[in-house]
């Protein structure tokens, strides 16, 4: 059975595509058959794991406008994650689907015809509640929410909650969400423990252990065009992340 699992939060800089590149390297390395989803027109994911999205044809964007299926747009990265790739083209197309009918279905439609072939299908949304962020809320069986453990970072969480409501009663009756990742945390400060401990609190979700720490591993890794389970595999960040998929697999 395949789960997709979307990784949204509107606000940016929450190692929302870090953790959406290092979760699927982890289940793969794990034996489960990952595809990940590039769904930002800044095609961070797509250059994180080492493919230039200006040397591309086809991407998300083709298949969203019905121009090309998704096997015609699959690559796959030098650590063999399989890879639905975003160039520029997907904000253009984004502007174009406001008008297309179905087009909150459109990402879904076109997953289904290779979800059997993976056990995981991650979706990176883009740092918007928009058409793309609503299509792949709309796509999933589940979503977990990346978040920064400082204060400003968990306003916007509550207007999430309000679109996860929304697609829940318009297009994604079944969508579960599976709960809050922290990123970039530093245990040390009592001020990051105290945010998760709100979160759990104000909105009852469910805060994913363990962690995830901050570390300058992250940022060095998309600069070869891997993961940091690649680059660094005994580092407790890479752990974390092994850690958190083992946790999103005995879920299912």
């Amino acid at each position: 059975m395949t789960t997709t699992l979307a990784l949204a939060n509107q606000k940016g800089g929450v190692a929302k595509t870090t953790s959406v590149a290092s979760i699927g390297a982890a289940l793969a390395q794990a034996g489960q058959r990952v595809l990940l989803v590039d769904l930002d027109p800044q095609g961070s994911l797509t250059f994180s794991l080492g493919i230039d999205p200006e040397e591309l044809e086809v991407s998300v964007a083709e298949v969203l406008l019905g121009k090309a299926v998704v096997r015609d747009a699959l690559v796959t990265s030098e650590e063999g994650l399989d890879l639905l790739p975003a160039t520029v083209a997907l904000a253009e197309a984004e502007e174009n689907l406001v008008t297309r009918t179905g087009r909150e279905q459109r990402l879904k439609v076109a997953l289904a015809k290779i979800a059997d072939e993976y056990d995981w299908i991650v979706l990176d949304c883009p740092p918007a509640l928009g058409v793309l962020t609503v299509g792949a809320l709309s796509a999933a069986d589940e979503v977990l929410i990346p978040l920064q453990a400082e204060t400003l970072s968990h306003r916007g969480v509550g207007q999430l909650l309000d679109t996860i409501h929304d697609v829940r009663r318009f297009t994604n009756p079944d969508l579960v969400i599976r709960g809050v990742l922290a990123t970039m945390y530093d245990g040390r400060t009592a001020h990051a423990r105290n945010v998760l401990a709100a979160i759990s609190e104000t909105y009852g979700l469910e805060v994913i252990d363990p962690p995830i720490p901050k570390t300058i591993r992250f940022a060095e890794a998309p600069a070869i065009g891997r993961t940091i389970l690649s680059t660094a595999r005994s580092h407790k960040g890479a752990e974390a992340y092994r850690d958190v998929a083992r946790v999103l697999m005995a879920g299912r």
